[in-house]
């Protein structure tokens, strides 16, 4: 499993990491067991959040013993995302993963409160040593010009983003942001959210043929297009063993230039929204 340096933080970071929203909806010793598994294959970036339900105390289950070399990452919503209020939302998260700190911690998208006063919290929980790092989530290029206006060169970890195939708005401006910032992206929902190309469309067709040359299949193929940057980290979910496993081959995986061309062609940028696309 590759690993890069997650952003500003100097920390290596596995490239495929493991994303757990509706995790808890999964069955739940499936779910333990694919985290571990995927914890076993060098998956050692977890991601998960206070909206995630009951995922935090899942991943509790699943690392009991196992602290120790995993990067962990929760987020705070930004209903909470005041400086009390961050402050006792990562006291919360700590206590359901049975931990005594996060390595990242995001604030999940903009809300009403001042970025001031969440980065304040933020800074507070790290010198505390509650948090090591923190950074965000669906944060477009002109929301994290604002932030770094707050807080300045070097202290956003990272931008958590919808990124996939079937949507690659974050090439336009976000990914080339980071790039410039040292700020590490991470892609959610990497396969799409229940749209993943279909084996029997032309794109699909495309996703096959690369595939088979590496002995590999085509969701092994998608994680490895995104990931092609080295500023870019991708954290698909997975509810059982075999998937865990699935995913973990493709840190490994090294498309050439002609194949990022083909899936260029057949999975196109598009234009420039107006927005930044989430979920």
């Amino acid at each position: 499993m590759k690993s890069h340096p997650f952003g500003s933080t100097g920390v290596n970071v596995s490239v495929i990491g493991q994303g757990t929203w509706y995790l808890d909806r999964s069955d739940r010793k499936s779910a333990i067991a694919a985290l571990r598994r995927g914890i076993e294959l060098g998956m050692t970036h977890i991601d998960t959040a206070e909206m995630y339900g009951d995922a935090e105390l899942v991943i509790a289950e699943a690392i009991a013993g196992k602290r120790d070399g995993l990067y962990l990452v929760s987020k705070v919503l930004p209903s909470n995302a005041s400086r009390k209020g961050t402050i006792a939302a990562c006291e919360r998260s700590l206590k359901r993963l049975r931990t005594d700190h996060l390595d990242c911690y995001l604030l999940h998208w903009r809300g009403s409160y001042p970025l001031a006063d969440t980065v304040a919290a933020f800074e507070e929980l790290e010198h505390a040593g509650k948090i090591r790092s923190w950074g965000v989530s669906n944060f477009d290029a002109d929301d994290l010009d604002e932030l770094l206006d707050v807080s300045g060169e070097g202290t956003i970890a990272c931008n958590q983003v919808l990124y996939h195939l079937k949507e690659r708005a974050i090439e336009h401006a976000v990914i080339p942001w980071c790039e410039r910032h040292k700020v590490a992206v991470v892609a959610y929902s990497p396969f799409g959210h229940d749209d993943f190309p279909s084996p029997k469309s032309k794109a699909g067709e495309v996703l096959q043929q690369i595939a088979d040359a590496h002995h590999a299949t085509p969701r092994q193929v998608a994680l490895a297009f995104l990931i092609r940057k080295t500023t870019v980290f991708a954290i698909p979910k997975a509810s059982n063993v075999e998937h865990a496993s699935e995913n973990a081959g493709a840190g490994d995986l090294v498309l050439n230039d002609s194949e990022i061309a083909m899936l260029d062609a057949a999975f196109p940028r598009g234009p420039k929204p107006r927005g930044l696309p989430m979920l």
